[in-house]
């Protein structure tokens, strides 16, 4: 209120022609404040998400956690899983996995010795499985594949706008569970080492395993 008495003072006290093009000025000020507020748009997140575009690391990074659940809970242990492969992979597929386009895709759980490393994927000798399984998992720096993106039958082509946005996420996919799983190992030699797996595997040859990890714990 004391403002505004000193300002109409101030104003007074200013030739006439002058005070008209100072009401003038501060008139059209008001009025593109006005005009600007009338013209503001909210966006949501979604609105700006589109706007930004599809962000397949940011889609990794809020799904991999749902798969990784997914996996763990649904996990067969490799004993049990081993012989119904051998005796019938088909109906293993279907009894424990998810099919996808060639075989199945299956989760499985495990404990075995790393006893050879080739690029990164190390088979395993893994106790109480026929030895003619061979079991190997992948550790990095290159995952291969698109079991994660696949494992739990959700996450469809149709949901993506394009074929590359589905294989960007495959491949997203991979590198954050290389970031949640993998750091802690990275570099490291682990043959002759006891790992605990917790992953899942296409099931083309059912005699040749090879897995994806979402979860590995190294035992001395």
């Amino acid at each position: 209120m004391i403002t505004g008495v000193i300002m109409s003072a101030t104003l007074n006290s200013v030739p006439g022609d002058k005070r008209i093009k100072a009401y003038v000025a501060a008139a059209f000020a008001l009025a593109l404040v006005a005009l600007m507020a009338f013209d503001t748009k909210v966006i949501s997140l979604t609105e700006l998400e589109s706007a930004v575009g599809f962000s397949p690391q940011q889609f990794a990074q809020e799904t991999f956690p749902e798969i990784q659940a997914y996996v763990e809970n649904n996990a067969v242990n490799a004993s049990v899983l081993a012989p119904e492969v051998l005796q019938d992979a088909g109906a293993a597929g279907e009894k424990y996995g998810v099919a996808a386009g060639i075989g199945h895709i299956v989760p499985v759980s495990l404990s075995g010795v790393a006893v050879e490393s080739r690029g990164g994927v190390y088979t395993l000798e893994v106790a109480d499985v026929p030895s003619d399984i061979v079991i190997r998992v992948q550790t990095g720096p290159a995952i291969n594949g698109t079991t994660l993106r696949d494992t739990t039958g959700n996450i469809q082509f149709g949901d993506f706008t394009n074929q590359i946005e589905y294989q960007d996420v495959g491949a997203a996919l991979n590198d954050e569970m290389k970031r949640q799983v993998l750091a802690d190992i990275s570099g490291q030699e682990l043959t002759g080492k006891t790992l605990e797996v917790v992953g899942s595997f296409t099931m083309i040859n059912p005699k040749n395993w090879l897995i994806t990890p979402v979860s590995i714990v190294t035992i001395e």
